[in-house]
């Protein structure tokens, strides 16, 4: 801590990422990255993408990434928001849209993303985590219920459990009533049979945000979207451009479009590792695991015998990362990112050996 730090600073507790290791080689499933290689196309709109026009500002609006984000969404392209990855959007989202107090305080799981805590400390917005159930589901009464607005993951995360869409529009139509807006946050909609997308008729309250980096495989790149009303896409343009017109750059807005481009490819992928995903679940509930049903491409587990940190250190000690959260309620369980049929494997391989 330093004098020359200001209230704000002070008091923040940052979001915390997943550890991207250098010095040994790990077998990674802690960060839920896609475990196949982005498409050929999208490799070459990068090379193409590098030429002497880098030394010119790139495009602040994203027009082609945005226009092929509206048609693989079948949406207009006043409709679509493009970002620096969906963390940035959902800072721009909860400057946008969510007040400072003595507003009420926007609702989200106390079991989810926990970057949704920390952009609300950042902006000085109040919020209340509301309690998962037992399940690990979303009460939909919970949420009926008059605030500054809500926002969660579909599939949630860590759990990986769905939301059902109809409950999403009962959320939406309620906070209507209060002028709030509701963030769906779908970084796992492509390894799920759920989404907001398309939009409801008539549903101007709503955004869903997106990301390349899970399904498309371009984590190391960072690109995103939102899809929304066009009012509630203008407050995100508003907020960008009173902090930087520029947040995506040229090459990253080449492979955005290029990638969302390749819907065929991708689509194989996502099914591979769903398929991958099924696999390994049903093998660990033969061990005795508990394995929370996944439509994400990552699973959440309880060892049989093991606490969460030591089954962590366990898989660490075998040169596995996988993910585990110090927080009341889930400090049993551990989330696994989904990695190749190979890797899940040797993951399983260790699973087995540490049951006896």
């Amino acid at each position: 801590m330093s004098v020359f730090w200001n209230s704000r600073v002070r008091t923040l507790v940052p979001y915390v990422p997943g550890e991207q290791p250098r010095d040994r080689q790990f077998i990674k499933l802690n960060t839920n990255e896609n475990p196949y290689p982005p498409a050929l196309a999208v490799i070459e709109a990068v090379h193409a993408a590098a030429t002497e026009r880098l030394r010119l500002y790139p495009d602040p609006s994203c027009t082609e990434f945005r226009k092929a984000a509206a048609a693989a969404c079948d949406v207009a392209q006043n409709q679509v928001f493009a970002g620096n990855g969906s963390d940035e959007i959902l800072a721009f989202a909860f400057a946008a849209f969510f007040e400072q107090a003595p507003a009420p305080p926007v609702l989200f799981p106390d079991i989810t993303y926990s970057f949704y805590p920390v952009y609300a400390a950042l902006w000085g917005i109040p919020f209340r985590e509301v309690p998962l159930t037992a399940d690990w589901s979303l009460n939909r009464a919970d949420y009926l219920v008059p605030s500054g607005g809500i926002i969660f993951p579909n599939p949630n995360a860590p759990t990986g459990c769905a939301i059902p869409r109809e409950d999403i529009i009962a959320f939406a139509e309620y906070a209507a009533q209060n002028n709030s807006v509701v963030i769906v946050d779908e970084a796992y909609s492509a390894f799920s049979t759920t989404s907001i997308l398309p939009l409801p008729s008539g549903a101007k309250n709503i955004l869903c945000v997106r990301t390349l980096s899970k399904a498309y495989s371009l984590a190391g790149l960072r690109a995103g979207f939102a899809v929304g009303d066009p009012a509630l896409i203008t407050a995100l343009e508003r907020i960008r451009d009173s902090f930087n017109s520029y947040t995506l750059d040229s090459i990253a807005q080449a492979a955005a479009r290029a990638a969302l481009n390749e819907s065929g490819y991708y689509s194989e992928t996502c099914a591979r590792v769903v398929a991958t995903r099924e696999r390994v679940s049903s093998r660990l509930r033969a061990l005795g695991f508990t394995v929370l049903k996944s439509s994400a491409n990552f699973i959440f587990i309880r060892h049989p015998h093991l606490s969460g940190s030591a089954f962590f250190m366990l898989l660490r000690e075998n040169g596995i990362l996988v993910r585990h959260f110090a927080k009341e309620r889930i400090n049993e369980y551990v989330r696994v990112s989904i990695g190749t049929d190979s890797d899940m494997d040797i993951f399983l391989n260790v699973c087995t050996a540490g049951i006896g």
